[in-house]
């Protein structure tokens, strides 16, 4: 079933893929003129080097995107979703085949995912900036809420069950379909995704391949709804793309340790500001 899992994620990819670079190629005379390949890049590389650590991306992207003025605020979700899908898929591939777990609560989980986020990005691709800058500076404060609480043990600690049945499989569902839908607005599935698995009594481990799996499965359906509805900075999401695909393959296969809660506080006090800027904007768009 595994292996079904990851061809059907790997068909899912290539048609993200095939969509999102015919639609650069046809604008590439017309890209945007407010960012440069060398920071989008950058950006790329940083954030996906410590998504593969288990850190997330959207938030510190966001962050680092409204930091370094790169992109508009409208254009946030559908550049969050697009520049992050490769390289999220290759995290998948790999902690999917390193850890093992249910292969019914795997696929269950990453199809609820999946759909909620297709209905999810029809909606937020529709939405005029003053509400995206809303629901981002939100969804940003729920994040970085969610991570301190992480950081100061209020979250539960999880279990040592690697597959769920009955009324649990059932809220597992349910739940990652509104975490699949909702992450198309811009809030990190990541670690609402972690905080959902520890309630239901599973290992910590079987995080991994469920948060990056369902995000894999999720983003290359929303990503090509989002071209589509052409609601996306092209220049930054491709530069993240090649960044990012560079940074997840230097996190899996060459570092071996680094300061994680020293960087995880950093991050928050970087998401907190990036929130209070966005709702500042927000409050400041007529």
């Amino acid at each position: 079933m595994i292996n079904i899992v990851l061809g059907v994620l790997g068909v899912l990819t290539l048609w993200f893929a095939v969509v999102f670079i015919a639609d650069f190629i046809k604008h590439k005379d017309n890209l945007e003129t407010h960012n440069t390949w060398s920071k989008v890049l950058f950006i790329g590389f940083i954030t996906d080097f410590f998504d593969t650590l288990g850190i997330g991306s959207f938030a510190p992207t966001t962050a680092l995107l409204k930091g370094m003025k790169q992109t508009q605020d409208r254009l946030l979700p559908g550049t969050l979703n697009a520049s992050h899908t490769i390289p999220v898929v290759l995290e998948a591939f790999i902690f999917i085949t390193v850890i093992n777990m249910d292969p019914t609560t795997l696929v269950s989980m990453l199809a609820a995912a999946t759909i909620g986020a297709y209905f999810g990005a029809g909606i937020v691709s529709k939405l005029p900036e003053k509400k995206v800058q809303t629901v981002m500076a939100i969804a940003l404060f729920i994040t970085a809420l969610l991570m301190m609480a992480g950081q100061l043990n209020l979250m539960p600690g999880g279990g040592d069950a690697t597959g769920l049945s009955g009324a649990k499989l059932i809220i597992a569902v349910v739940g990652n379909f509104i975490l699949g839908a909702l992450m198309t607005a811009g809030i990190g599935l990541y670690a609402p995704c972690m905080a959902l698995v520890y309630l239901l009594g599973m290992s910590p481990k079987v995080a991994f391949p469920i948060m990056m799996g369902s995000c894999a499965f999720l983003m290359p359906v929303a990503s090509v709804k989002f071209v589509k509805e052409e609601a996306l900075d092209r220049r930054a999401s491709m530069g993240i793309t090649i960044g990012g695909t560079i940074g997840v393959f230097i996190a899996a296969y060459l570092v071996k340790s680094l300061p994680m809660d020293i960087l995880k506080w950093l991050v928050i006090a970087v998401i907190f500001y990036t929130a209070s800027t966005m709702l500042k904007s927000a409050s400041k768009n007529k």
